[in-house]
C-alpha cells in the first residue's frame, strides 16, 4: 500500500465541495487517508503520482466525463475504482463499468454502504490461495475439486453454473455487467445473450438461496448485472 493508514489511501475525485468534505471525513474516521481532486486533469495527475490504493470518481466533472479518466487510468493500473455519481440511469452505470470501473454507487448514498463497497474492492486485490475455498451463507465452494456444498450436502451444478458462480465469487462483491459475465463465462461471441444468463442465475438461486425470489447473496443490479454478497 502507498500509505500507513490502516484502510489505505483513497483518491477522491469529486467537484462538489460539501460532498467531498463529507466523504473525506467519513473515510478518515474509518481509517483511510484521503487526497482530493476536483477535475479529470487533476485526477489523472494525482492517480499517477500519488499511487492510491482506491479511487472514488464522480462522472460529472467540470472539465470532462469521469469515464474518460477511468478509461485512461485503467490503461496502466489495476487500482480499484468506485464511481460515486448522481447519474442513476442504467446506461450510465453500464458505460462506467465497461470503461473499467469496478463498482457504482448512486447519490444519495449511505456511508455504511460506501465503506462496505470499498472493503469489497480491497478484498479483490488481496492474495488468495491458488485453489481457494469460498463460503457465503451456508454454501461452501471448492474451486480445486469443483465441489459445492450447502449445509454439508453436495449441490450439483452444471459446468456453466459453476463457472458463473466462481466468476461472481472472484469479483469479491463488486457488480459485474451482463456483458462482462457473458464474455467471461460463455465467451466473446455470447455477449448479447442475456436471456441465457438470466436462466442460469435463476437456477443458481434455486439451488443456493433459501428464498430464490428474495435472494440474500446472488443479487441483481437492475438493468446492469449481478453481484454476489457474502
Amino acid at each position: 500500500m502507498s500509505t500507513d493508514a490502516p484502510g489505505g489511501h483513497v483518491l477522491l475525485i469529486e467537484d462538489d465541495a460539501p460532498i467531498r468534505r463529507f466523504v473525506r471525513l467519513a473515510l478518515e474516521y474509518a481509517g483511510y487517508s484521503v487526497s482530493e481532486a476536483e477535475s479529470v486533469k487533476r485526477g489523472q495527475i494525482d492517480a499517477a503520482t500519488r499511487r492510491p490504493d482506491l479511487l472514488i470518481v464522480d462522472l460529472g466533472l467540470p472539465d470532462g466525463d469521469g469515464k474518460t479518466l477511468i478509461t485512461q487510468v485503467r490503461g496502466w493500473s489495476p487500482v480499484p475504482i468506485l464511481v460515486l455519481s448522481a447519474r442513476d440511469q442504467e446506461r450510465e452505470k453500464v458505460a462506467a463499468l465497461d470503461a473499467g470501473a469496478d463498482d457504482y454507487l448512486t447519490k444519495p448514498f449511505g456511508i455504511d454502504e460506501l465503506l462496505t463497497r470499498l472493503r469489497a474492492l480491497q478484498r479483490r486485490l488481496q492474495p488468495q490461495a491458488a485453489e481457494p475455498v469460498w463460503r457465503f451463507g451456508d454454501v461452501e465452494v471448492d474451486a480445486r475439486t469443483h465441489d459445492v456444498r450447502r449445509r454439508g450436502e453436495t449441490v450439483h451444478l452444471t459446468p456453466i453454473e459453476f463457472r458463473l458462480l466462481v466468476t461472481l465469487l472472484r469479483a469479491q462483491g463488486a457488480v459485474l455487467t451482463y456483458r462482462q459475465l457473458l464474455t467471461q463465462v460463455w465467451g466473446p461471441g455470447h455477449a448479447e445473450r442475456t436471456h441465457h444468463l438470466r436462466v442460469h442465475m435463476a437456477n443458481l438461486r434455486r439451488k443456493l438461496e433459501d428464498d430464490p425470489a428474495q435472494p440474500r447473496h446472488l443479487l441483481t443490479e437492475l438493468q446492469v448485472g449481478y453481484r454476489l454478497v457474502v
